[in-house]
């Protein structure tokens, strides 16, 4: 009588489904409709991935850094590496182009070989002047060549900033105008205005036009996030529905599957778009997860239901126990799933809270689209026949459930050596892996884009931003010939270290000056002297107004200055040892007591927010499995049931870890998730297992042998099925351009196959091998709630 009364709520349920199925049809194409109609509101993303929260001191200290000087990531860059480029045709050329970009509205300032200038002294008025250094005759081949001597061997002051002289490589700085750098306008500017410009040009001239800088590779990247979107879905529906034909051989229950996973897709882009979440890296993988997540639900179903028709043929009854029975336990597997990706919000993470909420929603409503949408259209629709229920015997099937049985009877000793290889082998691979701070590393690497990224990177050692920030304290502290002396040190142990470019700061600029002052002869390109600091400065102090030299590297009142430099695309543990280096330099050269120096950029707040990220992915992880151990408390209320149920879903993260640290594959924003999304859904299998041995517990009276392998026997196949669809769902990540959402695919596809495996025959051969420890009522008794009865 108890056990009647507990049904009662699912009974209830699954009478509510088929009594007013109309009314829910209605319900869910209205709701279809409105998802539908918040489409128009989704909007990608603009910015790089910002992994720290608004409030963690280094977002501080760049967010001050930006107001003082402005956006630093508004630099595009255009180079061209040509042994023929100082000839009339192909310099009037490149002029050419330059002028063109030169006149769009989107470029606030351009800086070329064509529009370059030089510091002149006028000795009459005692101030510097700014003079176009002039190609005289551009169709004379001697004109030209002077003006190459002039460039390459007179004007240091351009030198990496404008050419490279080793390799004569030239190339234009693009200014973009800040206030649309962040916005969709220069996506439109890219695509629509300088990509077909540059393309024309090299159809044109034939030379091969690089381009780069974080506007240029945010947009690019950007898109080719859009564009898999589509391949994703598209992909992910056609694997996942392949493999469910072939499993049951019926185009009525492929159709049912698909359609439910279509409208959970569209569900999951009105949410994106009704939440005005941007899409991300992450929020990306969403519709494509969703389906990958979607059609196991419908195995368990559609299964159940075929099952149950096999038995006695009435149709109301096998529908009303697919909602009663497996809905239940489907329920619990989902909000299991969900809890998994829940724990990201908990983060401080701003793209992974976005994520966690987004994935939670959208898991908790396929369920509620699959529980409702199958049994309902199964009710309007004649049984299946006979030739649709074939596969419930398949023998293929039917010989990997023998191999598991056997494995479990007879080879526990081999499963328990195979599994501690497996854990001293994962162990010993996690102290292998390494972290990645690249900004760039997860791009795609045969786009072309990211060769022109490898071309910066050789010819003026990179293009992401580093920026020291100083601030002397006082004002026009920065320009005080001490200030300038300590910053020429921090200058030239910067460009003796290989992997950053020449930094750029006002030093260059004074510099410039004494160069002026001495009739622009290249060897005083040097800061002045105690003696000469003084008719220079008077030079320079008499120019204010005449010359932009000062512009963007002091702010107004001239307390704070920066030196800015780039950096190449390095291994993380050498960014970290650059960035030690520069901190005891400065820490050296700068006494705290009169400056305050700090190290910023996108380069670094990246390579923090990686590790802030890991940190905080740790603890989700671990929230997850805690309360997937209070689960599975309240489900059996035993600390070594606990411990047993946990064992299958943590070995194959361990093992899995290994392989990252034995495959070179780094924890970054992409793979690290790995661990939490495997663990959300492989722990499905173990909920589904332990329901259904829980259930023959009791039936069997607690002879666990029997629970075991009759537990095994009516799980497997379902287990079996849905392991292979997660498996090659997953595997259509491994189609990406993106290395990181590439290895997340792979890695999470191995570690659910793994975790399957584990969960028939690890997790069964542990019941048996304890049973003299849990085969009492006290160990496994019932929960004052019925939670699962039956799978």
């Amino acid at each position: 009588m108890k056990k009647n009364s507990k049904w009662n709520i699912w009974g209830l349920v699954a009478r509510l489904i088929l009594r007013n199925r109309l009314v829910i049809i209605i319900a869910i194409i209205a709701a279809t409709c409105f998802w539908a109609t918040q489409w128009k509101y989704m909007q990608f993303t603009f910015t790089e991935a910002n992994l720290l929260p608004d409030d963690h001191p280094e977002n501080i200290l760049y967010q001050s850094f930006t107001q003082t000087f402005g956006e630093e990531g508004n630099v595009i860059v255009i180079g061209i590496k040509d042994k023929s480029f100082f000839t009339p045709t192909k310099r009037n050329a490149w002029r050419t182009l330059n002028s063109k970009i030169a006149d769009f509205s989107e470029i606030s300032f351009l800086l070329s070989t064509d529009n370059i200038e030089e510091l002149v002294k006028n000795s009459k008025n005692k101030n510097f002047e700014m003079q176009p250094v002039a190609l005289r005759d551009a169709s004379d081949s001697l004109s030209i060549e002077k003006f190459k001597e002039k460039l390459f061997l007179e004007l240091p002051f351009y030198k990496q900033l404008l050419f490279d002289p080793k390799t004569e490589t030239i190339r234009t700085v693009l200014y973009m105008n800040k206030d649309i750098v962040n916005t969709a306008a220069r996506k439109d500017f890219v695509f629509e205005t300088l990509i077909p410009v540059i393309e024309s040009f090299e159809a044109e001239t034939g030379m091969d036009v690089h381009v780069s800088g974080m506007p240029y590779i945010r947009t690019l990247n950007a898109q080719n996030i859009v564009d898999e979107i589509g391949l994703f879905v598209l992909g992910a529906a056609l694997v996942t529905t392949l493999i469910f034909f072939l499993f049951f051989r019926s185009f009525r229950a492929t159709f049912i599957s698909l359609l439910v996973v279509s409208i959970g897709v569209m569900w999951a882009f009105g949410i994106l778009g009704w939440l005005r979440y941007e899409i991300t890296v992450l929020t990306a993988l969403i519709p494509p997860l969703i389906i990958v997540i979607g059609v196991p639900n419908c195995i368990f179903l559609i299964n159940k239901y075929q099952q149950e028709i096999a038995k006695h043929s009435n149709q109301a009854k096998s529908l009303q126990r697919v909602i009663a029975k497996v809905g239940n336990a489907t329920l619990m597997t989902n909000l299991t799933t969900a809890s998994g990706f829940s724990t990201f919000i908990l983060t401080n993470s701003k793209i992974l809270k976005e994520f966690g909420v987004v994935a939670s929603i959208n898991i908790v409503s396929i369920f509620l689209l699959s529980l409702l949408i199958i049994p309902i259209i199964y009710s309007l629709m004649l049984p299946p026949k006979k030739k649709h229920l074939k596969h419930l015997k398949n023998k293929s099937i039917e010989v990997f459930v023998n191999w598991m049985e056997t494995k479990v009877k007879k080879q526990r000793l081999n499963v328990y050596i195979v599994a501690l290889l497996g854990l001293i082998l994962g162990i010993t691979g996690i102290y292998q892996i390494k972290i990645s701070g690249s900004i760039i590393e997860d791009m795609p690497k045969k786009a072309e884009f990211f060769e022109d990224i490898r071309f910066f990177d050789a010819n003026f050692n990179g293009i992401v931003p580093l920026e020291i920030w100083i601030d002397s304290k006082r004002e026009k502290g920065i320009v005080k010939p001490a200030t300038l002396r300590r910053m020429e040190e921090l200058q030239q142990f910067i460009e003796d270290i290989p992997e950053l470019a020449p930094p750029l700061s006002v030093v260059n600029a004074i510099k410039f000056s004494k160069q002026a002052y001495y009739n622009g002869n290249p060897n005083y390109f040097a800061l002045p002297t105690s003696q000469e600091n003084s008719f220079i400065f008077s030079y320079l102090n008499n120019s204010k107004g005449d010359t932009d030299l000062l512009k963007g590297y002091v702010d107004s009142t001239g307390q704070y200055g920066r030196i800015t430099t780039f950096m190449k695309d390095i291994p993380t543990e050498r960014m970290e040892t650059i960035e030690s280096e520069l901190i005891k330099t400065i820490e050296k050269n700068f006494p705290a007591d009169r400056y305050g120096v700090k190290v910023t950029g996108k380069a670094l707040l990246f390579l923090k927010g990686t590790k802030y990220l890991i940190n905080n992915l740790i603890l989700s992880l671990s929230l997850a499995i805690l309360l997937i151990a209070l689960f599975m408390a309240f489900l059996f209320r035993s600390y070594k049931m606990i411990i047993i149920s946990l064992i299958p879903n943590l070995l194959p993260l361990i093992i899995t870890a290994g392989v990252m640290g034995f495959a070179g594959i780094p924890l970054k924003p992409s793979t690290v998730l790995v661990f939490s999304i495997a663990f959300g859904i492989s722990v499905d299998d173990t909920i589904h297992f332990l329901a259904k041995y829980r259930q023959e517990l009791i039936s069997t009276k607690w002879n666990i042998d029997k629970a075991v392998f009759a537990a095994l026997r009516e799980t497997g196949i379902s287990m079996f099925y849905t392991s292979i669809v997660l498996f090659f769902g997953f595997s259509v990540f491994l189609s990406s351009n993106f290395g990181g959402t590439k290895a997340l695919g792979g890695l999470v596809a191995v570690t659910l196959l793994m975790a399957m495996l584990a969960n028939l025959i690890l997790l069964p051969s542990l019941l048996i091998s304890l049973k003299d420890t849990i085969s009492n009522d006290k160990v496994i008794k019932k929960p004052k709630i019925q939670i699962l009865d039956e799978v």
